[in-house]
């Protein structure tokens, strides 16, 4: 039986939303693993300030896509519900005090602002996993994928930042970084897949399953891979640990952008118990598009 009502993609969301979330979890995570690296001494300003243009550049987008920026001002009157309130509010102090540790390069201000890049991360799982009418968002399992990628990406961007500034130690820690952040946003993805079989609408899966090797491939093997044979040739280790910080970055972008605009489909209508006319029994019901 069709009963129509198939799940359709949502449109209100669109890449000026997903570049919030791409350039956002990046920039969270490299304002935690610049505060790491603060720690163990390495330079705090340079890693700090490109926290701060992905961060900032993704709410630009997102004030973008409102159409009326100023509408943006009534995301910071329901916190007490809404997860996008809670990053508006967290997003001001985390500017304010990134800005502040990357101009005075205080080793405490930079970890308060890994802090607060943790929260402003979280809000951002939350805010699609809130999403209640889009399965493929809804599902828990999207939080631990969303906190493992941000992290990754920090520690791609931070990877990249030290190669440009020589900073040989930290390239060394960020690499080991790199290594276990990868391993852990994999296994979150397999997680997460395994979740939604059965859980979500047939084109929210198949377009997931289109994100996957490339996901898996491309961001996950060949940058361990590079990293394993960089750690044992020398000579290459600059051009191959790089590569491997650039493929990963580039797939956690991908990954993100697929969830968000290619399988953000809603779970559209269902019957759940087929009415019958007199004493029949009815029928199984019909669930289109699943």
């Amino acid at each position: 039986m069709n009963v129509g009502g198939k799940p359709w993609l949502q449109t209100h969301w669109d890449w000026h939303v997903a570049v919030n979330f791409l350039t956002g979890g990046s920039g969270s995570g490299l304002l935690l693993v610049a505060a790491l690296g603060a720690l163990a001494g390495q330079p705090l300003a340079a890693p700090t300030w490109l926290g701060l243009l992905l961060i900032g550049g993704g709410l630009a987008q997102v004030m973008l896509h409102l159409g009326r920026p100023l509408r943006g001002l009534n995301a910071l009157f329901n916190p007490r519900t809404s997860w996008m309130s809670r990053e508006a509010f967290v997003a001001g102090p985390l500017l304010l005090v990134a800005l502040l540790a990357a101009l005075l390069e205080w080793t405490l201000l930079g970890l308060l602002a890994g802090l607060l890049a943790v929260a402003f991360l979280y809000c951002q799982a939350r805010i699609l996993k809130e999403a209640r009418g889009i399965p493929a968002w809804r599902e828990p399992r999207l939080l631990p994928l969303i906190l493992a990628t941000g992290l990754v990406e920090g520690a791609a961007l931070y990877l990249l930042v030290a190669l440009l500034g020589g900073w040989h130690e930290a390239t060394l820690g960020a690499s080991v970084l790199l290594l276990v952040a990868l391993v852990t946003r994999i296994l979150a993805w397999r997680g997460y897949r395994k979740a939604l079989q059965g859980n979500a609408p047939n084109e929210a899966l198949r377009a997931l399953e289109r994100a996957e090797a490339p996901f898996a491939g491309a961001g996950h093997v060949a940058p361990v891979l590079l990293l394993v044979v960089a750690a044992g040739v020398p000579s290459a280790q600059a051009p191959l640990t790089a590569l491997a910080g650039l493929m990963a970055l580039l797939a956690g972008w991908g990954v993100k952008f697929a969830i968000v605009t290619r399988a953000g489909y809603n779970q559209g209508f269902a019957i759940m118990h087929t009415p019958a006319r007199g004493a029949g029994t009815g029928g199984l019901g019909s669930k289109p598009g699943w």
